[in-house]
């Protein structure tokens, strides 16, 4: 039993970081159908740039995050504008081959400025706290309370606010949203920034348990896919209740499967839940 509290705990940690990245993924994905398979490579950078920060100019670990959030979500804006936009009416090969191209760039980019090694960040959360025999680091208690408090930020500005109101309106109907008034370049710049920030948060949060390096993004954008297809494509809940559904299994599976196959489970996971119920778990009209 003791065992098996840590590894849910474990999994609420794992769970938090994946359902921050899928956020990203599903909202650039709701009003653009864009795959953005570069969003890797933003999780990836967000690291980077937070570690850069507290070891070349000696700011505090929170500073980095916060100015990690910022440069990546306007290197977000800068690839919607740049990249996306210019293709909106091409095929619609087109904009995936531009993702993969773009992901393809910006680890090259990354392993010429900090190289290829493994590098690790250091946190002020280090401490080692003990609940009855339950070990945890404080590390992944702010983990924790930190994506809870930005999924509720979200949902807060995509509730209460006019841009958030317009972000859902163009992810109904993107033509309908323009015809109504809505500035659908100001929310799809708006929305790509907010999916950059919520990448770099992941990345930083994760960071200090786990490792830096230019190919980190990899799998992390392969399971956030696996998890907006299981939420069903488009769905922010969907995206929330997908992210720790594959937290807990992964930390279940690790411990009483095989820590070597937990990797795996993503995907298994993938063709139970698309075998059973093809449209996710959330279908379109249950996004909002």
């Amino acid at each position: 039993m003791e065992t098996f509290i840590q590894q849910l705990f474990n999994g609420l940690t794992v769970g938090s970081i994946y359902s921050l990245v899928a956020l990203g993924l599903t909202l650039v994905y709701g009003i653009l159908h864009i795959p953005n398979f570069a969003h890797g490579a933003l999780y990836m950078l967000g690291a980077y740039i937070t570690l850069t920060m507290m070891t070349s100019f000696s700011v505090h670990y929170v500073i980095g995050i916060i100015v990690a959030i910022f440069v990546v979500g306007l290197l977000s804006v800068l690839m919607e504008r740049l990249v996306f936009y210019p293709l909106r009416d091409a095929p619609p090969i087109q904009d995936k081959v531009a993702a993969i191209g773009i992901l393809l760039f910006l680890e090259a980019l990354a392993q010429l400025i900090w190289g290829p090694h493994y590098l690790q960040m250091s946190t002020p959360f280090n401490q080692i706290i003990e609940i009855g025999s339950l070990t945890i680091t404080l590390q992944r208690i702010i983990i924790v309370i930190t994506a809870v408090a930005v999924m509720i930020i979200l949902w807060l500005f995509l509730k209460k606010t006019y841009m958030g109101a317009s972000i859902l309106a163009m992810a109904q109907n993107r033509d309908g949203a323009a015809l109504v008034g809505i500035n659908t370049n100001k929310v799809a710049m708006v929305t790509f920034f907010i999916a950059g920030g919520l990448a770099a948060i992941g990345a930083s949060l994760t960071s200090p348990i786990n490792l830096v390096f230019p190919g980190m993004g990899h799998l992390v954008i392969l399971k956030a896919f696996v998890i907006i297809i299981l939420g069903g494509m488009g769905s922010i809940p969907g995206a929330i209740l997908g992210g720790y559904i594959l937290g807990f299994t992964e930390a279940i599976g690790a411990t009483y499967i095989s820590n070597d196959y937990k990797d795996i489970i993503a995907f298994v996971l993938l063709i139970i839940i698309l075998t059973f119920k093809p449209q996710g778990i959330f279908t379109r009209g249950e996004t909002r």
